[in-house]
């Protein structure tokens, strides 16, 4: 059952995580983001963006330079040991950390009026994020005949194409940087929540086989290690594309 179910594998990886851990690393960034979205000042918001967004970089940034080099030398059991520590953690804390820094920095970038015209390119930015993402979903999981995901998918693709018809007739071009911003964020988003999350099922799930394979483990982890490092190069341009994007100009 606990790795059967959707509802079985948050559970189970919400147990090996510690439960009061897995419910404050995404309750607190979505409240947070609940309350800059509504009632926060300008000041809040930047706040919510930028704390969230330096988080989930330093992370990014360690898992690739540090623990990827340093797992790498290990064995293999005691690789899969970290991981199996490790990943429970990560699999609530990264795409908590992701969702609310990209949220945020959409409606920051509105409130400050650098994204007019914006729903014909969230339409579209919505379309590159979902449907790639969940066809890496239905491949890294071999999910392809299973309902629950073919109704998301269905729903999801549907969706966003008819949004994208729908407002695709009152696209104008934006600013290169927030366009540049966008195209990092779905990079990233798409790896994140395509590639990194699915790998952590799949170690979830070795994790709770009945002979866990303990180079699996360690091969899926040391992967998504470094690819997280990866993913902070990536986050760092992207923070150089934000200062030119916010001040009209690179830092020297």
């Amino acid at each position: 059952m606990a790795t059967s179910t959707v509802r079985g594998t948050i559970s189970g990886m919400g147990s090996r995580a510690n439960p009061a851990f897995a419910a404050a690393v995404v309750f607190v960034p979505l409240a947070a983001l609940g309350y800059a979205v509504t009632i926060g000042s300008l000041q809040q918001h930047t706040y919510v963006h930028v704390m969230t967004g330096v988080l989930w970089t330093g992370i990014d940034l360690f898992m690739g330079l540090v623990l990827g080099p340093v797992v790498g030398g290990l064995e293999e059991d005691q690789s899969a040991a970290v991981f199996q520590r490790l990943t429970p953690k990560t699999a609530f804390l990264l795409p908590s950390l992701a969702l609310v820094t990209i949220a945020s920095g959409i409606t920051l970038a509105q409130r400050l009026g650098l994204f007019t015209n914006g729903e014909p390119w969230l339409a579209l930015f919505t379309f590159a994020n979902l449907v790639p993402a969940l066809l890496l979903i239905a491949w890294r999981l071999d999910a392809w005949r299973d309902w629950r995901w073919q109704l998301p998918f269905a729903l999801a693709t549907v969706g966003s194409v008819a949004w994208v018809a729908l407002t695709l007739g009152d696209l104008r071009m934006i600013d290169p940087a927030l366009v540049i911003a966008l195209g990092i964020v779905t990079i990233l988003s798409v790896q994140g929540f395509g590639f990194l999350m699915p790998g952590e099922i799949r170690m979830y799930r070795e994790m709770r086989s009945a002979t866990p394979d303990s180079s699996v483990i360690a091969a899926i982890g040391t992967q998504n290690a470094m690819l997280g490092g990866v993913q902070g190069a990536f986050q760092l341009l992207l923070i150089l594309d934000m200062v030119y994007l916010r001040y009209g100009g690179f830092p020297l």
